[in-house]
């Protein structure tokens, strides 16, 4: 019998690592990174790695799982401007704040500040929350069903 929940449980690992390390650089934003040994400049490193791991994700499912997904399903479609490309968009331009932030800081690390930060963080935290979890529900076997057989989500599939 095939598990049709399979490409929602994947994705679920990969959304439940971006949600931790985005709770994380929030919760540090404070300063308290300190607490745990790191420096400000490590600190910074772990946004741009969370950044870039993120993108890097976005970029996976808008070159491959998007094109292939939206054929069907709207909310997956570049052509109809489907809700999770929308999603990435907001995303992205969050990133791209975070990452000119970033870069600020790391320029001179006196300019930091914890407001700024976490104002940046909150510009699309909503967004990215409400997008990785509807992402994961509409990859649930019960509506991937309605639009596939089991078979054609294969290539989606890892191995």
């Amino acid at each position: 019998m095939p598990n049709w929940d399979i490409l929602s449980d994947q994705m679920v690992v990969f959304h439940n690592e971006h949600k931790r390390h985005y709770e994380e650089l929030y919760k540090l934003a404070d300063g308290s990174f300190s607490k745990m040994g790191w420096s400000l400049p490590l600190y910074l490193r772990s946004a741009m790695q969370f950044s870039m791991h993120l993108q890097n994700h976005h970029d996976i499912e808008e070159a491959w799982w998007f094109p292939y997904l939206g054929k069907r399903m709207p909310v997956f479609s570049h052509q109809d401007h489907g809700e999770h490309v929308r999603s990435h968009e907001i995303i992205h331009k969050g990133l791209d704040d975070l990452n000119k932030l970033v870069a600020k800081y790391k320029r001179d690390n006196s300019l930091y500040s914890t407001e700024e930060m976490r104002a940046c963080l909150d510009s699309f935290r909503d967004v990215l929350m409400k997008h990785l979890d509807e992402e994961v529900n509409d990859l649930k076997g019960e509506n991937l069903k309605k639009y596939w057989k089991f078979e054609e989500l294969r290539p989606l599939m890892f191995h």
